[in-house]
């Protein structure tokens, strides 16, 4: 056995592999971009090293800058962890010039699976199921429609290189056909630099199954059982499960023959997966694709087995035979993975970045993150921030274990899928065993949206709360006073409006009580008595109309973030004004003043000096916390100054625009 390791790669699959590495007394090396240089995995190894600019193809893309940093720091093998370089051939064959092992299978096997062509070609060799379809030599467009038209639509047309998706696309008419085979090979020489294509009869109904191999350098191949990957979106995994639910069982041995047969057929000896899709209705399998590496989804492998995969590659790379037989290799219990990613799934599973402010998963779930409170979530990489995984004797009892942890895990700073995987778990289809491929299309037609149904102005009232009751250090004795008002002993209780700057036609009207709560009053004269008191740094409790919850909660500048079950606030919250003065969002302290409500960069200035402007009209537009906030005026009038110029980078209370009301 090699006594160190360098990973290639980042985030959860880094720290993971890390910390096997750990257990058998390997020495850690990390590679790091620039955007990385304080992240988890950095930190977590023996030693790190900087190998780039935060793109991945100046970084962890290099071939070159990794073997350079494995034989600065002595690395005696190389784990490439999954996508980047983990499925080049290159890279295993740089490290055996090298003398230094490879974690993964040998050049050869990684070559002959790494495009769909060559690899549909071996598998149909070896006596391996595969859709029907055609894979030749002429590329031409016309010849691919003709080949479509052959086959019988509905088709889909498939890069030969890559994954996660590109280059796919289900062609139904034969109206679309012509533009969705351009459209694919664009995209596939975008994304690998080679547009070749295949076209495949499309599967209705699909399920995605694939089956988890083992191999060493000494003829050994078992398999570890199949998973399910049915809960996708553009035909990227987001819920994993192993076993794969409903199976005959003479579907699961065509599965394992059919793997191992092709394992075998290319001399395979890592750890690996073959996939195949597979016809809901009449469990038909075909080939789909060979992952030669590490995949995502091994965790749901290694709770029902015990074994650790990443061990097991170790040894394998190190010339150790497998100290395991098929017979060795038992199934216990059900285990479901959930992929925890940073996008909004109410807006189409758009990407977001940001800060992460709490993250605080729950002890009874594996998790598998490379992120920690303080960690910042850029553009440059894969939106998977962590896995949670459980294991139960069962598939439902895993199922409600994994549903539960969903609802007690604290993440705030940025939009995650938490809600949604939430919900996905929840819903009767899931529940049922029978999800098929387009399980999001068949539950949400129209899209998943938040499933909190609360109004705007609740969540905003809550957030309000929450900011208006956070302890503040006292800078002054003045400031460390209690919170008496003269005018709220006098019948007039002091009153503050605040919007939520992403939506600023929500607000809500704070009246303080003596009691120290408050009587929320919403745009729609709906009105509730509430009350918040902070009882750690990072968690609030309300009471709203004498029900008590608690939020794990984080605000960073004017932005509150509220985290429970089933329920997630974020609101850019603005204080307008006091005293039951309601005015227009952006109006400062006067209907006159024009001012930032939060620092912020001026985007747009609408107005010029002289022009007569209407209550109402946009003057400003900002951005802050990637928010857009159109600034209003508050009266009609005339404009008497410009203050700022666009493109500023303002703070809070800085003039923006001087009006000069219009008389009476």
């Amino acid at each position: 056995m090699f006594d160190s390791l360098l990973i290639a790669n980042r985030g959860e699959i880094a720290c993971r592999i890390i910390r096997t590495a750990r257990r058998m007394g390997l020495a850690t090396i990390a590679v790091h971009s620039d955007a990385d240089r304080d992240a988890l995995h950095v930190r977590m190894a023996d030693r790190a090293i900087a190998i780039g600019g935060a793109a991945a193809s100046d970084s962890y893309l290099r071939l070159d800058r990794i073997i350079a940093a494995a034989k600065a720091s002595g690395a005696g093998a190389i784990h490439p962890g999954y996508g980047f370089l983990s499925e080049r051939p290159e890279l295993a064959r740089a490290c055996e010039e090298n003398g230094i092992a490879f974690v993964g299978p040998n050049a050869r096997a990684i070559a002959a699976m790494g495009a769909k062509i060559e690899a549909k070609r071996l598998a149909e060799e070896a006596g391996v199921p595969c859709i029907p379809g055609y894979s030749g030599e002429d590329q031409s467009t016309d010849n691919l429609a003709r080949a479509a038209r052959e086959i019988g639509l509905p088709v889909m047309v498939k890069a030969s290189a890559g994954g996660g998706g590109k280059g796919m696309r289900a062609v139904h008419d034969e109206a679309g056909l012509e533009a969705a085979i351009d459209a694919a090979r664009t995209e596939a020489e975008r994304a690998f630099g080679d547009g070749r294509l295949l076209i495949e009869k499309l599967v209705r109904n699909p399920r995605h199954v694939e089956v988890q191999l083992i191999g060493d350098r000494h003829g050994t191949l078992l398999h570890l059982f199949e998973r399910d990957c049915s809960v996708q979106r553009n035909h990227q995994k987001l819920i994993e499960e192993a076993p794969a639910p409903g199976l005959l069982p003479e579907t699961r041995e065509r599965l394992f023959e059919a793997a191992l047969r092709l394992g075998r057929a290319i001399g395979y000896d890592s750890a690996g997966t073959v996939e195949f899709v597979m016809d809901a209705a009449t469990q038909q399998v075909h080939f789909l694709e060979m992952n030669t590496r590490l995949q995502v989804e091994h965790t749901v492998t290694e709770e029902i087995t015990g074994l650790d995969l990443v061990e097991l590659q170790l040894r394998a790379a190190a010339g150790e035979k497998l100290a395991l037989s098929q017979d060795d290799v038992t199934c216990t219990g059900h285990a479901i993975q959930a992929r925890l990613t940073a996008e909004d799934a109410s807006a189409g599973f758009r990407p977001d970045t940001g800060k992460v402010l709490l993250w605080s998963p729950p002890a009874e779930l594996r998790c598998d993150a490379g992120i920690e409170p303080g960690a910042e979530i850029g553009a440059a990489y894969d939106s998977m921030i962590a896995k949670l995984i459980a294991h139960g004797p069962d598939r439902d009892a895993a199922r409600r274990k994994l549903l539960s942890g969903l609802d007690r895990l604290e993440v705030a700073g940025l939009a995650t899928t938490r809600l949604f995987l939430r919900d996905a778990l929840a819903s009767p289809y899931f529940a049922s065993g029978r999800v098929t491929t387009d399980f999001i299309a068949r539950n949400w037609p129209e899209g998943w949206k938040d499933g909190w149904k609360a109004p705007k102005a609740d969540g905003l009232a809550l957030a309000a709360a929450a900011l208006a009751s956070r302890p503040r250090a006292a800078a002054t004795p003045w400031q460390a006073l209690s919170g008496f008002r003269l005018l709220a002993q006098a019948g007039c209780p002091a009153r503050v409006t605040y919007v939520d700057a992403a939506a600023p036609e929500s607000r809500v009207v704070l009246e303080a009580r003596e009691a120290g709560g408050w009587r929320a009053l919403a745009a729609d004269g709906e009105a509730q008595e509430i009350a918040a008191q902070w009882t750690a740094p990072d968690r609030v409790r309300i009471t709203r109309d004498g029900v008590a919850e608690s939020f794990a909660a984080a605000i960073d500048g004017g932005r509150v973030w509220l985290c429970g079950p089933g329920t997630e606030i974020a609101c850019a919250v603005l204080p307008l004004g006091d005293l039951g003065q309601d005015r227009a969002a952006g109006d400062g302290a006067s209907p006159e003043r024009i001012a930032a409500p939060m620092p912020g960069l001026v985007v747009e200035i609408r107005v010029a000096a002289g022009d007569r402007v209407a209550k109402g009209e946009t003057l400003v537009v900002m951005e802050s916390m990637k928010l857009l906030m159109e600034l209003k005026a508050a009266a009609d009038g005339t404009v008497a100054e410009i203050a700022a110029a666009e493109r500023d980078t303002v703070e809070a209370g800085r003039l923006l625009v001087r009006l000069e009301p219009v008389e009476g």
